[in-house]
């Protein structure tokens, strides 16, 4: 895998190239102070990741991201929190806040590679071949899998596919998540963002701002929180408590 980073701070970008070779190996090919150099950048070099920031001038990163094709992945690194609902509407693997730890960039850095590899592996071959009210019949590399819809923890949306976690696989397919979800049992599956759908009979806990799920900590999209507190307490809480 390789990488490159823009931010427009000389000291940030230091310090993330030496984060990034501390906990990967993986290879910084650049680093930028705004997006249009980054971009020039792009159109001549395949690039699998991106470390962005937010607040830059000319282009903020928030821009720049929606121009990134469907093969680059996204990992934000920023101090302002508020926006960390928005980038998981670009589809950005992670959002990492400035000073960026360790452990967390670690972490960040395996979902990328993980990803990278369910997207090489030609399992965006996948199709989604039939639906009955207790499984899906999913097409993978000439063989039929079916998924029954008890052992599907969540579902996220990555550019043009959609990822799906069950117990102990992930399985990716050339879908986007509404259209998944409709072929779901809507009484036990919800949308909470734009970026993913739950199975209610997984979740371990929430707050107001994501929802737990062993060790995924999936954001709530604010759009969602109102019908998602309604439906899951049964009508027993209330999102602006």
């Amino acid at each position: 895998m390789n990488c490159i980073i823009v931010d427009d701070e000389p000291l940030a970008r230091e310090e993330m190239q030496a984060l990034i070779k501390d906990v990967s190996n993986i290879d910084i090919l650049g680093k930028f102070s705004n997006a249009p150099s980054a971009l020039n950048f792009l159109k001549e070099h395949n690039v699998d990741l991106v470390f962005l920031d937010i607040q830059m001038p000319k282009v903020t990163g928030l821009e720049f991201a929606s121009q990134l094709s469907g093969q680059t992945l996204t990992i934000f690194t920023t101090a302002y929190p508020q926006y960390a609902l928005k980038s998981y509407e670009l589809d950005a693997i992670d959002y990492l806040l400035k000073p960026v730890e360790k452990h967390r960039l670690e972490k960040a850095i395996n979902k990328a590679q993980v990803y990278q590899k369910l997207l090489a592996d030609s399992t965006a071959k996948s199709t989604i071949e039939a639906n009955t009210p207790e499984f899906l019949l999913v097409k993978s590399e000439r063989r039929f899998h079916r998924i029954n819809f008890s052992s599907i923890v969540y579902i996220e949306g990555l550019k043009d596919y959609v990822v799906i976690y069950t117990g102990n696989q992930k399985l990716i397919t050339a879908m986007n998540l509404k259209t998944i979800h409709q072929k779901l049992p809507q009484q036990v599956f919800l949308r909470v963002s734009k970026s993913y759908v739950v199975n209610m009979q997984h979740i371990h806990s929430f707050d107001h701002h994501n929802i737990y799920i062993g060790d995924a900590e999936i954001p709530l999209g604010d759009v969602y929180k109102k019908d998602f507190f309604m439906t899951y307490s049964g009508g027993s809480l209330n999102p602006d408590d």
